[in-house]
């Protein structure tokens, strides 16, 4: 294992698995976070939650809304609000390319992921999406345990 797989497998990415599940995805786009100290090393540590999440534009530029960043305990008395708004860097033609993108029936900004590119920034990963029926889910699971029957008794008939 070279020096460069120990250091990327050691820096955790937060996921947002449920939004697989609950939207489907038609686009998807990369942002950097504008965060203060604590929240960095509060996110490599593993400390966020995607789960409601969301993000929004207002005006001329993009908000991360109802991301949770747990507090960094050795922060103290300078540490950052868990829930607050986060500004997302995007450059100002995406952010009308979303735009326009989002005044169309359906669709919204969802996070998909945080990571940290290779030069160490926090990154986002955003994707424009539409939220799935109940039927779509049941069909989604559906299959998903047929495939794992067919693949079962595949193995089975294989011994």
């Amino acid at each position: 294992m070279s020096k460069d797989e120990k250091k990327s497998s050691h820096i955790p990415k937060m996921e947002n698995r449920k939004a697989f599940f609950d939207y489907e995805i038609i686009e998807k786009v990369e942002a950097g976070m504008a965060l203060l100290g604590s929240e960095v090393k509060s996110l490599r540590q593993g400390g966020a939650d995607l789960k409601g999440a969301f993000a929004r534009v207002d005006g001329d530029e993009c908000w991360l809304v109802g991301c949770n960043i747990a507090p960094y305990k050795q922060a103290g008395v300078r540490n950052h609000e868990p829930l607050r708004k986060r500004k997302l860097l995007l450059h100002k033609r995406q952010i009308k390319k979303i735009f326009t993108k989002l005044q169309q029936k359906g669709l919204t900004l969802v996070p998909l992921r945080i990571y940290f590119s290779d030069n160490g920034h926090a990154k986002i990963e955003l994707a424009l999406a539409t939220g799935k029926r109940q039927y779509d889910k049941r069909e989604k699971i559906k299959s998903r345990e047929q495939k794992r029957d067919m693949d079962k008794s595949v193995r089975k008939y294989k011994r």
